[in-house]
């Protein structure tokens, strides 16, 4: 027998819905769980490996200022997927939170964010830019209550913060990872 949802009510609606859903598991046992729902989401980590260096973001996150009072979180850019197709979705992300016109992308993952409470799957990619591609000041929209600070940085002060446990945001890290992973030559001397 699988698992098996016997119904779902609804606590909350709002940017995200809340719901609790009643399951029966395979060996007939009954629970509830919570549910996040929101959508999907995409990430990209733009870098320039010209100049060899990457754009992102910090803002302040309401729930890690709750957990431990954190101001200001660095991120990858990412966002909710408005639009049918991740990469363009990905592209419009980049350019409101980081005032990048992305191109090509690499695509990386298409991974579960937060699987025990969320419905949210993330696309995630790298994309290759050059100083002429950022055409635009970022920043969010202020519409949404976004104030994005757009930071560029050495790759090799990224890499140094994610070895030193320093880069706190999943998506940035896992991101960070995988440009390590293909194109090692990056974050050496030049």
């Amino acid at each position: 027998m699988a698992p098996a949802i016997r119904g779902t009510r609804t606590v909350h609606e709002g940017w995200s819905t809340i719901l609790v859903a009643d399951l029966t598991m395979p060996d007939g046992k009954r629970h509830t769980r919570e549910i996040e729902d929101h959508g999907r989401a995409v990430c990209v980590l733009p870098y320039d490996p010209e100049r060899r260096v990457a754009l992102l973001i910090q803002q302040f996150r309401a729930p890690v200022f709750f957990a431990e009072g954190v101001t200001e979180l660095l991120e990858a850019p990412a966002g909710l997927l408005d639009e049918s197709d991740a990469e363009d979705g990905v592209r419009r992300e980049a350019y409101e939170e980081a005032g990048v016109r992305l191109s090509r992308l690499d695509p990386v993952s298409s991974v579960w964010s937060m699987p025990g409470i969320s419905t949210e799957r993330m696309q995630l990619f790298l994309g290759a830019y050059r100083a002429s591609d950022r055409t635009g000041a970022g920043g969010g929209l202020p519409d949404e209550g976004e104030d994005i600070t757009v930071v560029e940085m050495p790759l090799s002060t990224l890499a140094a913060m994610s070895d030193s446990g320093e880069l706190t945001d999943l998506k940035t890290l896992a991101l960070t990872f995988a440009l390590r992973l293909r194109h090692p030559g990056l974050f050496t001397e030049a």
